[in-house]
Formats: structure tokens, C-alpha cells, sequence
């Protein structure tokens, strides 16, 4: 019998959208350069230039101010990871986008694919979101993984259900309380099986059921308030988790 553990399997991906987003090119450019905290998660500015440092180790391979970027990663036995963005002008005051993710996974490919996709279509809602509320101004983020006893089949709906939205509808209005923090008058922006998306006239609230890909539910907020309390939102949101999935 061989001692050697079997070889991980491997297959490249590629997530692709296009979409029209109503902005400038400039802003989306500043939103997915310098703006990531806003839509994403807070990441250091690439530097700007072919060849220049990016975040995570990644490297420059395109950089046209407002029309085309990538940034990439290379690892090992062919390993890689991909993000590009072509951007163009539309009448309206609207901007293009065709946005490319490509990469190896490694193991379990149709579930990390799976969960990459749908993460997409999320980011890049919030993305469009923020451009169309929140574009330019300074955000802070606060991000918490729920323990990991919400790795449950409904672990997704009984967050849900404990902040009152089981019967919530994309498009809604609600009102919603999370203990340590004020009443929350949202829309619901974002709707599916896994996600969900609360836009305030001050932070958007995102909710990822990632208990449909073998990880802990979490929530993350992008705050605009320049008084916005990080610390304080990150304890109330932690201590609720824990009371959700006790």
C-alpha cells in the first residue's frame, strides 16, 4: 500500500458578467481601486502601473485608468487567480462593465465554484448599490462570522426569521431590531436562498448564508456615518449571533 496521499484535483474557472451601472467610468474605477471598503472589504490600493503590487500578493497586469484593469495571482503547478474589469462609457450617464473572475480551484470544485458565482452576482449588486447611493464617501467595515453551529441546513432562514424577515420580499421596507443597536429602517435590496442585503440612508447590511457552502453564516455592514460606531456594531452583531445559534 502506498503512503503517499492522492493527488488534489484541479480545474480552471471563469465567472463572467456584463452589466450597466448608473455611473462614470471614474467612479467605478475609484470604487474598485480605492474604494473596496465601500462594497467589498477594506484591501490596500494597487499600485498604479503594469507590474505594480496589488493586493494579496497579486500583480498589476492591466492598468488603464476608467477602462481596463487586472490583477492576478500565481501560485504553484499552475495556480491562479484572476480579476479583470473592462469598462466603458454608455449614454445616460451610464458605464459598462464586463467583469471576469478566473482562477484553479482545487478539490470540491463544483461547490467552490457554486459559491463563488453566487458571491458574484451579491458583490457586484452591492457594488452597483453603492454606486448609486454611496460613491466617494469614506465607509467603514465590520465583518462577523456566526459560530459554527449555524453550518445547518436552515441556518440561512433562521437568521432570517430572527430578524423578522421570513416572509420579507426584495423591494420591501421593514424595520428591523438587532439588540445593541438602533432600529434599522431598511430597504431590502438583495433577496435569494443564500443572501440578503439591507441598504439604511447610512450603511448597507449584508447577510451571506454561506452555511449552503460548508461555512459559518455571516454578516458584514458598510458604514457611511462619520460617527459610525465599528467597535460597537461589531459587539452587538457578534453577541446576537451567538444568542441566534445557541
Amino acid at each position: 500500500m502506498s503512503n503517499e496521499s492522492p493527488k488534489q484535483s484541479k480545474r480552471e474557472f471563469a465567472i463572467e458578467r456584463e452589466t450597466v451601472l448608473p455611473t462614470t467610468p471614474e467612479e467605478y474605477w475609484d470604487a474598485v481601486t480605492t474604494g473596496n471598503a465601500g462594497w467589498l472589504w477594506p484591501m490596500e490600493a494597487p499600485e498604479p502601473r503594469v507590474g505594480g503590487a496589488a493586493p494579496f500578493g497579486s500583480t498589476v497586469l492591466a492598468w488603464d485608468p476608467a477602462h481596463h484593469l487586472i490583477i492576478r495571482s500565481d501560485g504553484p503547478e499552475g495556480w491562479f487567480n484572476q480579476i479583470e474589469h473592462l469598462v466603458e462609457t454608455r449614454d445616460g450617464g451610464t458605464t459598462w462593465v464586463r467583469y471576469v473572475h478566473s482562477g484553479v480551484f482545487v478539490d470540491d470544485w463544483d461547490n467552490q465554484y457554486d459559491g463563488a458565482d453566487k458571491h458574484t452576482d451579491f458583490y457586484l449588486h452591492t457594488l452597483g448599490q453603492y454606486l448609486r447611493y454611496f460613491s466617494g464617501r469614506p465607509a467603514s467595515y465590520v465583518a462577523v462570522d456566526a459560530p459554527a453551529s449555524s453550518i445547518i441546513p436552515d441556518g440561512f432562514a433562521a437568521l432570517r426569521r430572527a430578524l423578522g424577515l421570513a416572509d420579507a420580499e426584495q423591494g420591501d421596507q421593514v424595520r428591523v431590531t438587532v439588540p445593541g443597536l438602533a432600529p434599522l429602517d431598511a430597504a431590502v435590496d438583495y433577496l435569494t436562498p443564500h443572501f440578503l442585503g439591507l441598504r439604511t440612508d447610512n450603511a448597507m447590511y449584508r447577510v451571506f448564508g454561506r452555511n449552503a457552502f460548508g461555512a459559518p453564516v455571516a454578516v458584514a455592514v458598510h458604514m457611511f456615518a462619520p460617527d459610525a460606531d465599528g467597535h460597537g456594531t461589531e459587539k452587538a452583531l457578534r453577541s446576537w449571533l451567538e444568542e441566534v445559534y445557541t
